[in-house]
């Protein structure tokens, strides 16, 4: 199978708090040493402690993410921009006006809007967690996933 990865994919959701992180993350333990992988929100968020605590049950460690909004970025060119959510999508496309690039769509559920106990929430967000993670090894195949 020849894997083709993009040099550098954006995941944009509505805070950069948990969608995108978790995406960025998830993307960052399987391409990082092939692919740039950055993340972003329309609106600036804060660290979501439910999304580093069920990022961290895969080894991912996400404590030091600092969310961000599309103006703080650093990288001004990506190849795939990945937006999970439809306040996302708005601002993704934009970014076609000056920027070739692909965009694509993913509409993600916000666990954050789940309410109840801690393990209640805790399942929501391991839900998306590995809904983001099927989505990213059926789009960029790891070539170590035993499944291929």
């Amino acid at each position: 199978m020849v894997n083709i990865l993009p040099s550098a994919v954006l995941f944009c959701c509505t805070m950069n708090e948990v969608r995108s992180p978790m995406a960025e993350g998830l993307m960052k333990r399987y391409h990082g040493k092939r692919v740039f992988v950055d993340s972003a929100g329309v609106h600036m968020g804060k660290l979501d402690h439910f999304m580093v605590d069920v990022m961290a049950e895969m080894g991912v460690d996400m404590t030091h993410h600092k969310p961000k909004t599309f103006e703080n970025l650093v990288a001004d060119s990506f190849d795939t921009v990945i937006s999970l959510s439809p306040h996302a999508q708005h601002k993704a496309v934009d970014l076609t006006r000056y920027m070739h690039c692909d965009v694509k769509f993913w509409n993600i559920f916000d666990p954050s809007l789940i309410e109840g106990s801690r393990d209640t929430r805790l399942a929501a967000y391991r839900q998306v967690r590995d809904q983001l993670r099927q989505k990213i090894l059926d789009l960029f195949p790891f070539a170590n996933d035993p499944r291929f």
